[in-house]
Parts: C-alpha cells; sequence; structure tokens
C-alpha cells in the first residue's frame, strides 16, 4: 500500500514505515522523502505534538520544492495548511491553503480543494466549504478516486449536518460508507461509524448515536489513535440525555490529553465549548461562563466565526442562569440569535428563546415577544428535543398574553412530543433524565393551575415518575450483559476482599471501573418501540380509590412546598414552607437516625422528636390539621423530599402510611394482582447478626426458599425472586448517589445491581429489604427517581418497606419477625409496618429503626 494512503488506513504502520524510509542507506530522493516527511506531519498533527508535525510538514514542503513535481508541493502545501488552521494560525494557513490552489492540477488539484474545504469546516465557514467541494467531487468521480471521493462526500454530510439538512447529510454519508467498504481505510472506516452517530444523534436517535461513538471509540482504539472529534460529539449526545456531569468529565479528560499530547488548539477550544454547555446544564452557571468565555477569546483569535457564535451562546445562558439579566446581556443575546440565523445554524432557535427569556427578565415585553415568536416557529419541525423548545416559546407567549388555554394547550404538546421521544429509550436512567427537557413545561402549567387543586394535581403529576409508568426495554437474555453482570460481582467481591485486608489490588479496581462502563454503556444503547402510557391521573378515580384514607402530594413550586391534600371527595391545596429548609430539616433528621444506628440513642431522643415536629410543620404546614381520623395515608413527595422519615412526623407516626413516586404509580400499585404463593428468603453475608431474622422467618412460612450460606449468589436470588409473591432480603445495601444504577445488595458472590433487577421478567409482589440505606433513591429529570426501589415498580412490584437510612442490624430482627407476623395475618405492608413498631421493646433505639423504615407503593 502507498505511504500517503495507509496513514488513514493503519496509522501507527504508516509512522513506522516513514521513519524507516527516513532512515534507510542510501536516503530518499526529495520526492520520498517529501510523502515520509509530510505522513509524520500528519500522523503528529492529528494524533500526537502538533508542533512537531509543522516542523514535518515544513520540511516536506522544502523537499516538495526540490523534487521539481508542482503536484508534489500543492499536495503538502495543502496539509500544511490545515496544520496551520489547527495551530489556531488561520490567515497563514488559508494563505498556504491558497498556495496549493495555485499550484494543483487536475486530482491534486480537487484533493487541495478538499483540504482547504475542511479548513473552511473547521472554521465554520461552511458556505465557502460547500463551494470547494462542490468543484472537487466531480474531478474525484471522474477520476474514480474512490478513497478522497469518500472522504469529500463525508465533509459534505458533515457541514450540511452542522446547517441543519440531516436528510442531505445521511444520504451522502450512506453513499461515503458504500464507497470505504471497498477499502482498507480502517481510520476511515471508524470515522464513517462515528459520522453515523452524529448522524443519528441529530437526528434525535441517542441510542443509535450511543451505540455508534462506542463503536468508533472501540475501533480508534485497537488502531491506536486518540479521537478528539469523537470525544465532543459523545459529550453532546451526552447532554442531550441528561448526563451533564459525564458529558464534562469527558470533556476535561479529552481536553488533558490534548494538552499533554501537544495537540491542535482548534480542539481544545471545542472541548472548551463542549464543558461549558455541561457545567451550565449541570448547575453551575459561573463555571459555565468563565468557560465560555475563555472559548469565545479563543474561537475569536483563530478568526472562526460560526464557532464563537456558539461560544457566545453558551455565555448568554450562563450569564442568565446566574441571575445576570441586564440590557447589555439582552443586546448580547439578540446579536447572537442573528448572528446565528445569517450563519445558518440550527441553534438560532436557541438563541431566539434566550433572547425572549431575558427580555422577559427585564420587562421587555414587546421585544419579548417578537423573539419568542421566532422560537416558536421550531416547535413544526426538527427532532423531537428541539421541537420541545418550540413549544416552550410558545407557552411563554400564550403566558404573557394571559392566554391560559393556549398556555395548557402548548405544554400538553410539548410534553407529548417529549413522550414520544422518551419512549425510543430503551434504559430507564434515560428515561428518567431526559424529562428533565420538559420541567420547564410542567412549572408553567403548575403555574397557570395553581389557583384550582384538582387542576394543579392533574399537572403535577405529569412532572412526576413518569419514567415509572412502563419498564424499561431489558434484554433479560442478553448473554454478553449477563457475562459481564457477573463478572461485576466476582470483580467487586476481590476488590472487596482486598480491601478488607488492607492490600488494595489497582488492577482489579481498574478492571472493576472498565466493567461499571461497560454495563452502563450497553444499558444506555438500548432501544425502546413501546408508545408512551396514559400516566394522567383522574382526580375522581384518585379520590374514589382513596375511600376513607387520605393521599398527600406534596409539589415544590418556585421555591415553596404546596401539600395537596386529597381525601372526603375534595382535593385541597394549603402553602407549607421552603423547600430549602425542608431539605435541612429532612438531612438532621437523618442524621439523627444515623446516630441512632451507629453510636446508640446517648441521649439525643428529645433531638429526634424534636426534629420530627419541625419537619412536620414545614413539609406539611397547616394541612395536617385537617387529617382528621385514624385513615390510611400515602404520602407523594417531590423527588428531593423522599428520604424523609415520614413515620417520624407525629400526625403519621401511628397511622397505617406508605410512601408513592406518584399518586399514578400508587393508582397502578392498586391494580397489581398477588401471583402465587412463593415465598423467597435471603441471607447475604457479613451481616453482624447474621440476618438472625431468617431462620424464624423460614420456621414461619414453612415452605419457604431459603438462600443463605453460598446459595445466595446474584442469579440464584435473580431465579427465584421471579415472580414470588413475599421476598425478604437481609443482605448490606450499598447506595452509590454518583451512580444510582450501580446501588446495590451484597449477595454472597458480590453485589446484585439495580441493572440485575432490571433482568427480572416479572418482580416480587412484595420484597422486604431489611439492610442499610436500601430505600434510598437519587432524584433526577423533571421529578424522577433512581435506586433500588425504583427498579422493581414498573416491573410488577405492589409494595416495598426499605430504609432510606442505615440502621443497627441487631435492632432490625424484631422489626422484621413482627413485620411478616402481621403479614401472615392478612395485613398489607403499610399496615403490617405500623402494626410492628407497635410491638417493638420501648427503647430508643428499637423505635428509631422503626421510624427508618417505610413502605413504598400500595400492597
Amino acid at each position: 500500500m502507498e505511504l500517503l494512503p495507509l496513514v488513514f488506513a493503519r496509522p501507527g504502520e504508516a509512522l513506522e514505515r516513514a521513519h524507516a524510509l527516513l532512515d534507510a542507506e542510501p536516503g530518499p530522493g526529495p520526492y520520498e522523502a517529501s510523502i515520509a516527511h509530510q505522513v509524520i506531519g500528519i500522523w503528529q498533527r492529528d494524533f500526537g505534538e502538533l508542533a512537531v508535525g509543522l516542523g514535518h510538514l515544513r520540511r516536506a514542503r522544502d523537499l516538495a520544492a526540490r523534487s521539481g513535481s508542482a503536484d508534489r508541493e500543492a499536495d503538502v502545501l495543502a496539509t500544511l495548511g490545515a496544520a496551520y488552521v489547527h495551530a489556531g494560525r488561520t490567515r497563514r494557513g488559508l494563505d498556504t491553503l491558497d498556495q496549493g490552489v495555485a499550484r494543483g492540477t487536475g486530482v491534486t488539484l480537487a484533493r487541495v480543494l478538499f483540504r482547504r474545504s475542511y479548513a473552511s469546516w473547521v472554521l465554520g465557514r461552511h458556505r465557502e466549504a460547500l463551494e470547494d467541494l462542490r468543484r472537487a467531487i466531480p474531478i474525484l468521480r471522474r477520476a474514480g478516486d474512490i478513497i478522497w471521493s469518500a472522504r469529500a462526500l463525508t465533509l459534505r454530510a458533515t457541514v450540511n449536518l452542522a446547517m441543519g439538512a440531516a436528510e442531505w447529510a445521511q444520504a451522502d454519508f450512506a453513499a461515503a460508507e458504500r464507497l470505504w467498504d471497498a477499502t482498507d481505510q480502517e481510520h476511515d472506516k471508524a470515522v464513517a461509524v462515528e459520522n453515523r452517530g452524529l448522524a443519528a444523534f441529530r437526528a434525535g436517535d441517542l441510542p443509535a448515536a450511543l451505540g455508534h461513538f462506542d463503536e468508533a471509540a472501540r475501533r480508534y482504539a485497537a488502531l491506536g489513535t486518540p479521537a478528539f472529534v469523537l470525544a465532543g460529539s459523545r459529550c453532546g449526545a451526552l447532554l442531550a440525555a441528561g448526563l451533564a456531569r459525564e458529558a464534562a468529565q469527558e470533556a476535561d479528560a479529552a481536553t488533558e490529553l490534548l494538552d499533554r499530547l501537544g495537540g491542535q488548539t482548534t480542539r481544545r477550544a471545542e472541548l472548551m465549548l463542549v464543558a461549558a454547555r455541561a457545567l451550565n446544564d449541570s448547575g453551575d452557571p459561573e463555571a459555565a461562563a468563565a468557560r465560555a468565555d475563555a472559548a469565545v477569546r479563543s474561537f475569536s483569535a483563530q478568526r472562526r466565526e460560526w464557532w464563537e457564535a456558539h461560544a457566545r451562546l453558551v455565555r448568554v445562558q450562563a450569564r442568565l442562569a446566574a441571575g445576570q439579566a441586564s440590557e447589555t446581556l439582552l443586546r448580547e443575546a439578540v446579536a447572537v440569535a442573528e448572528g446565528l440565523t445569517g450563519l445558518g445554524s440550527p441553534e438560532s432557535v436557541q438563541a431566539f428563546l434566550l433572547a425572549g427569556r431575558t427580555a422577559t427578565a427585564l420587562g421587555r415585553r414587546a421585544d419579548a415577544d417578537r423573539h419568542l415568536a421566532v422560537a416558536a416557529k421550531a416547535r413544526w419541525r426538527g427532532p423531537a428535543v428541539a421541537r420541545v423548545d418550540g413549544w416552550v416559546a410558545q407557552a411563554l407567549l400564550a403566558e404573557a398574553a394571559g392566554r391560559s388555554r393556549g398556555l395548557l394547550d402548548a405544554c400538553r404538546r410539548g410534553l407529548e412530543l417529549l413522550d414520544e421521544h422518551r419512549m425510543t429509550l430503551g434504559a430507564s436512567e434515560l428515561r428518567a433524565r431526559v424529562t428533565a427537557r420538559g420541567a420547564e413545561l410542567a412549572t408553567l402549567a403548575q403555574r397557570a393551575t395553581s389557583g384550582d387543586p384538582r387542576r394543579f394535581l392533574v399537572w403535577s403529576e405529569r412532572r412526576r415518575a413518569v419514567a415509572l409508568a412502563v419498564p424499561p426495554a431489558r434484554p433479560p437474555d442478553d448473554p454478553e450483559l449477563q457475562r459481564d453482570l457477573t463478572a461485576f460481582r466476582e470483580i467487586s467481591s476481590r476488590v472487596e476482599a482486598a480491601r478488607s485486608a488492607g492490600s488494595p489490588v489497582p488492577w482489579l479496581r481498574r478492571e472493576q471501573e472498565r466493567l461499571e462502563r461497560d454495563i452502563r454503556a450497553r444499558s444506555l444503547r438500548m432501544r425502546s418501540e413501546g408508545t408512551a402510557p396514559d400516566h394522567r391521573v383522574d382526580a375522581r378515580a384518585l379520590l374514589a380509590a382513596l375511600g376513607d384514607g387520605w393521599l398527600i402530594e406534596i409539589v415544590a413550586l418556585d421555591g415553596r412546598l404546596v401539600v395537596l391534600l386529597c381525601g372526603s371527595g375534595r382535593v385541597r391545596a394549603f402553602q407549607a414552607g421552603r423547600v430549602a429548609d425542608a431539605a435541612a430539616e429532612a438531612e438532621h433528621a437523618r442524621a439523627a437516625l444515623r446516630r441512632f444506628a451507629y453510636q446508640g440513642p446517648g441521649g439525643r431522643t428529645a433531638l429526634l422528636e424534636e426534629a420530627g415536629r419541625r419537619l412536620q410543620e414545614t413539609l406539611l404546614g397547616p394541612a395536617v390539621r385537617h387529617l382528621v381520623g385514624e385513615e390510611p395515608v400515602v404520602v407523594v413527595p417531590p423527588g428531593p423530599l423522599h428520604g424523609v422519615p415520614w413515620a417520624l412526623l407525629p400526625a403519621l407516626r401511628e397511622r397505617v402510611l406508605s410512601v408513592s413516586p406518584s399518586a399514578s404509580t400508587w393508582l397502578r400499585a392498586r391494580r397489581i394482582e398477588p401471583r402465587g404463593d412463593r415465598v423467597v428468603l435471603v441471607r447475604g453475608p457479613g451481616l453482624a447478626t447474621g440476618g438472625a431474622e431468617v431462620p424464624v422467618l423460614a420456621d414461619l412460612y414453612g415452605g419457604a426458599t431459603v438462600l443463605e450460606n453460598g446459595t445466595a449468589t446474584g442469579d440464584s436470588v435473580l431465579k427465584e425472586i421471579d415472580g414470588c409473591r413475599i421476598a425478604h432480603i437481609a443482605a448490606h445495601g450499598t447506595f452509590r448517589a454518583d451512580s444510582p444504577m450501580f446501588s446495590s445488595l451484597q449477595m454472597d458472590d458480590g453485589p446484585l445491581i439495580v441493572h440485575d433487577l432490571e433482568r427480572l421478567r416479572s418482580a416480587p409482589y412484595r420484597i422486604v429489604l431489611s439492610s442499610c440505606d436500601s430505600g434510598t433513591l437519587e432524584p433526577v429529570g423533571a421529578d424522577e427517581l433512581l435506586g433500588l426501589a425504583t427498579a422493581l415498580l414498573p416491573l410488577g412490584t405492589a409494595g416495598i418497606v426499605a430504609s432510606s437510612v442505615p440502621v443497627h442490624d441487631e435492632a432490625v430482627v424484631p422489626l422484621m419477625v413482627a413485620l411478616h407476623q402481621a403479614l401472615r395475618s392478612g395485613r398489607g405492608l403499610a399496615e403490617a409496618l405500623r402494626d410492628a413498631r407497635a410491638t417493638l421493646p420501648s427503647s430508643a433505639l428499637h423505635q428509631a429503626t422503626g421510624w427508618s423504615f417505610s413502605a413504598i407503593g400500595a400492597a
């Protein structure tokens, strides 16, 4: 194979052969030496140290001039010009490319035009890029130059994609791939896979995009070539999926590697822009504005107007999010919107929406309406997520005009569109996180209906726990997933054993992290072809189902808590405390319960009682006075307050009390029918009491299946609890706030994680988790929850008993025995838990342990 084509087929081999050619005796002539230095320069430019690459390319240029071949010189000038552009020396780069165009003829001219087009794309000069491609592609096709024709089609597709012409781009990508199939250009083929991901992302197909990006990364790794463009593209997809923290980490890691290699300054600026977007989405607007400002300066110095305009957009977004609305900011927002429109960027919609928000914040009603009207046009075209922004603009227009019906219609249609998009996602984590895109629409509707408690209830339900309405698209028989999950348990067990022995093994930890990444990546790539369920709650049906009981739905709106008290045929609304105060009080109460578990009461019982009274006042406000009688109560808290120890509240302490992520979830759980009579008891390793309740429960239930002492392996537990009536798992629990889907229960062969539970075909009808933190849930998205408990609810579990704080192992035993005795007598989980608390010894430790557990669901 010729040396130059080899650099994008097998880069490492090309580099070795180029050095070998220069080191050979006798040395090569100017023509051949020019090619060798050009190959080394390309490798260093794209995969190594840019300054070193420039040195080799300048040497290649000089040798080409000595060779007497104008086409050889033109080819090197094109490569050198692109390298100057990547180094931020834009004027010199374009001048060098122009020199190459002037010297080139025939196919060489077409290849030089391609490189100048590529430089124009890097600079964001898309129309100039398309013009050069218009000249180059016919020449390459007539010459039968498969490799360069494929590259030119790929570049044209990439440019069209940046300008929002997705259909044209996909046609060119497909044509290029057909050409690549006839070559052995492995690096170019990896780029083609990456481009498929980019096209899928722009079309709104996140699972396909992430799958293609993962495959491209695997191919780049096999070739030993870093992929900084891929890092930026993948970060964009992660942001669209609601994974801002992961996007920021990936962008920073890519930037660190680029800096270590001394790589392209153009790529560094692009990664700064990605990181700025990620920081803004993750709630750090000050850091986002600083990063965006640095990106603006870099793009400006590189004369990259298109990129600079997008960096300015993120900077304005971050400053507005930080509360810095001003006339100056409005002028910049308008200038950015108009600039992006002139550049043909699809993100001009975001800019006009931003200008409308800024004008609204300043009370500039006419200006706001004008900008929002432009943004609202996007609701009719483009991918679902982009159209949601159009409906947000339409809702804001209607709100400003006082058109309540128009506002609610826009909110409904935008959320329905998001539902359709959500149901293409197979992973429960993505379904939950992507709901954040609809949070503003739901909030607008809540504000509009806050004076009508029933309608306010319906819209409050519309934003919470919608991801739990249907099970995730799980592949229970996927052998690769099962292999990785089994390996993860084994490696995790070995990591824990090494840590306990005081001799951690670094390679084991690295392998554990690799398996975790692979499991998560496979989950995120899963697709779903389901349809969005109707998760609207019917207030009349809810009140009928409650009978004489009560449902308390607590809603966080604009920093305050609104309590919706449903019962006695009515829905009433009450103003309670501030969200921040409630969160602080909840954490004080949880901290007190943790001290009980680890240190004993130590005279702190009065403090715990006082914490319960403060919590009640903040969370329920005046609604508590209307909780007459002793009827059952269902509490539906907002996501951030799901970990409240609700039984600690004096008004709820003696009641049959259950907790649910939403009223709709509770209604669905009530309709689940018990399955069979099988009872499964699991005793994991390392418990202080040895799981002392399990032998007692085995005697209580007679023919129960007991897994313990080596038989409580992950696969065995999953097999036995699938579809059983009652599962009781006594095992250490670990909640992972950094990655809730890896929250776990410790089995004999390692941790059983949420991804494992999602493989169940039918979850247990009732499940009791007697371990620490087994009921802890992480709030994500609009008002969604991730954790062990929420993995079971959409799979058919009607009721769960779990703790959201650490508990004292010995104090748990009498509570669990009493709970199951009550279940055996025919009581439901919530009633059984209340009665079990009443039978506990009067010590403060046992009382605190009882308050630490909650009944979740409706069984």
